[in-house]
């Protein structure tokens, strides 16, 4: 791979990111949402009450999609700017940081809100309002403590799910990788949990976003005990939690971002989550009560924090691997665009 090959992903990853802080995703016709809509269409072809179906479904969701990236890639590398653009823009639509922390952000208002008796219905109603956006539990019963954990556990995985993970993927694989990550990770979301209809037909998509993100969640964990202290969070305790408490979340992964968080911020996660259509008790991680809504905004700058550190490995990474190539090795350098 040419040095100049490797530049442009990284300037392709970062500018993406700085696209995503400043651009908010539209509220109709995102891409991913778009691929879910027609993942769903497809499930009504492909759907049976087996593995075997649900591999399938896996495979026909992702691989037009991912072999469309192939051809994007292929295609823009043959010019510097297209090549970073076309990064870019893939990363754009992939990556979710910003908006990530800005409904952190809003559920923090609206959780403040619920403890003033001032403005205690509405404020409570809203937050219930704003979970959907995060998470798939059902939010009519909660409180403000569950919110705000529920909060917390969102913006804690999602920052592996939706940033670092298709970071590392677009790092090693520029544009197919960003795509084909989201893709399983979408598919995860609508079928990978433990319900009766999805408990076999789900298991591949499942196995494959863990997978995907093994590497990923351990990174998010590390960065987020490193980052702990520019938002005015414990370091030391997020990383004492995190190797803790991490095994005793049901996520082989889920529970490296969780438990550093709750480390962070002093608070104890886990307990009782209901869904739609199950119930699941998990163990506790961290010490301490439960979070509100300043640990929520504190939790918000963390999903910041590590996003941007992961984006600047990431693309770190990558211009070292140029720099330390040899200048043989750079034999389909970029050309510029109007060549």
């Amino acid at each position: 791979m040419s040095r100049s090959y490797l530049v442009s992903r990284a300037a392709g990853l970062l500018l993406g990111m700085a696209v995503d802080a400043r651009v908010a995703d539209p509220r109709r016709g995102h891409p991913v949402a778009a691929f879910g809509a027609a993942a769903a269409r497809l499930e009504q072809r492909t759907y049976g009450d087996s593995r075997r179906a649900g591999t399938v479904h896996l495979i026909a969701a992702t691989a037009p999609l991912t072999l469309a990236a192939v051809a994007v890639e292929r295609w823009s590398r043959r010019h510097a700017v297209t090549h970073v653009l076309a990064t870019a823009a893939t990363t754009w639509a992939v990556v979710g940081a910003a908006t990530l922390a800005a409904e952190g952000r809003a559920m923090a208002t609206a959780l403040d809100e619920a403890t003033d008796p001032a403005t205690a219905p509405t404020g409570l109603a809203a937050a219930r309002d704003r979970l959907p956006h995060l998470c798939g539990r059902d939010p009519d019963q909660l409180n403000v403590p569950e919110l705000a954990r529920a909060t917390v556990e969102s913006l804690a995985e999602n920052t592996n799910d939706a940033v670092l993970s298709p970071l590392w993927w677009g790092a090693l694989a520029g544009v197919p990788g960003l795509v084909a990550h989201r893709a399983v990770n979408t598919l995860d979301a609508m079928v990978g949990h433990r319900s009766r209809r999805y408990a076999r037909f789900g298991t591949a998509s499942a196995v494959a976003d863990d997978a995907m993100a093994f590497f990923p969640a351990r990174i998010t964990g590390l960065l987020a005990c490193l980052g702990a202290p520019l938002v005015g969070a414990d370091g030391r305790r997020a990383g004492r939690t995190m190797l803790r408490d991490h095994s005793a979340h049901p996520s082989p992964n889920g529970g490296w971002c969780e438990a550093a968080w709750a480390g962070a911020l002093g608070v104890r996660l886990g307990g009782r989550n209901v869904y739609a259509s199950r119930v699941e008790d998990r163990p506790f991680l961290g010490r301490g009560r439960r979070p509100g809504a300043d640990q929520v905004r504190v939790a918000s700058r963390l999903v910041t924090v590590v996003s941007w550190a992961g984006a600047v490995a990431a693309a770190g990474a990558l211009i070292i691997e140029a720099a330390q190539q040899r200048p043989g090795d750079d034999q389909q350098p970029l050309r510029p665009v109007g060549e």
